[in-house]
């Protein structure tokens, strides 16, 4: 087998690393890519590519983390991760670990964590590698890496949620989420979402958004049900997806670029969280990105004329 041959055979298993230590598709890639070329320019085979690769993408990772944090203090309003919609690596022994790690719950409870944690974890709760390959990888004795796991551990599962839907509950849910928000139905909406649920927007700075977080039904309900109706006007059509593992949507514009993501967290029967990413950095790898701020001043213009 080629370097490139080994390299591509193991570039879904390096990109799901990277992705969950960056909550970043772009980090990722380059990550996953200047582990290419680290690979490709060594002169010694190793006894395991797979863990050469893992450790060198990993390393890679936990530096750019560590000055991705900087940015993220000083970001403009809330931070979200990128959209995920595949997964590329697949492990059915794993399934469970690797569907719930990749949700934006998840992605942000891993937040609070430092580099060394966050990896840590990524690699034995989620990838389940043996503490000497992990060890390797973030250049901390077996012992120490076992102790970092702890408190990754604590930290995660402190903030984890009790009651979790299965799949198909999500899925229906949305499915009447998406039907009442079509339709700017209030109560339709008000009935699915928590009482405490908040709507959460990540611009960036670079796009229209939320002020500050949107808590409680009535006014989650209210905004959404405003709003959406007004985009549709203008041709802003939605497609459901998987967003991060998690059901929700692809809100495009008239030319079928994208606008923004919905994605939803569904608790105990009722929708938890609303996140929408719309800054266009963060878009950029599903496709061409539309002007929000143009559409944005399409909906004021209709919200003007009407009485």
């Amino acid at each position: 087998m080629t370097k490139v041959e080994e390299f591509e055979e193991l570039r879904p298993l390096l990109f799901s690393i990277a992705y969950r230590i960056l909550g970043s598709v772009t980090e990722a890639e380059d990550a996953v890519q200047e582990g290419w070329l680290r690979y490709d320019a060594s002169t010694t085979r190793p006894v395991s590519v797979k863990a050469f690769l893992s450790t060198t993408v990993t390393r890679i990772a936990i530096d750019v983390l560590r000055s991705a944090r900087v940015r993220r203090e000083e970001y403009a309003g809330p931070w979200l991760p990128e959209p995920l919609l595949d997964d590329p690596y697949e492990d059915p022994a794993r399934a469970a670990e690797l569907a719930d790690s990749v949700s934006m719950a998840a992605l942000l409870l891993l937040e609070r964590l430092s580099p060394l944690e966050r990896s840590v974890f990524v690699l034995r709760d989620v990838f389940a590698f043996g503490f000497d390959d992990i060890a390797a990888a973030v250049g901390r004795s077996e012992a120490a890496c076992r102790q970092l796991l702890v408190r990754a551990r604590r930290h995660m599962h402190e903030g984890r949620p009790r009651f979790e839907a299965d799949r198909q509950e999500r899925q229906e849910l949305a499915g009447r989420f998406f039907e009442a928000l079509s339709q700017g139905n209030v109560d339709g909406l008000r009935s699915l979402l928590s009482a405490d649920v908040e709507l959460v927007g990540d611009g960036g700075g670079k796009a229209p958004q939320l002020a500050r977080t949107v808590a409680g039904a009535e006014n989650v309900a209210r905004l959404l049900a405003t709003v959406h109706p007004l985009m549709a006007q203008i041709g802003i059509t939605w497609e459901p997806r998987d967003i991060n593992g998690r059901p929700g949507a692809l809100f495009h514009d008239r030319q079928g670029k994208i606008l923004h993501i919905l994605a939803l967290d569904v608790l105990d029967g009722k929708i938890q969280f609303v996140r929408s990413v719309i800054n266009p950095d963060k878009l950029g790898h599903l496709g061409p990105v539309a002007d929000a701020w143009a559409i944005d001043r399409e909906v004021k213009q209709i919200r003007r004329r009407t009485p």
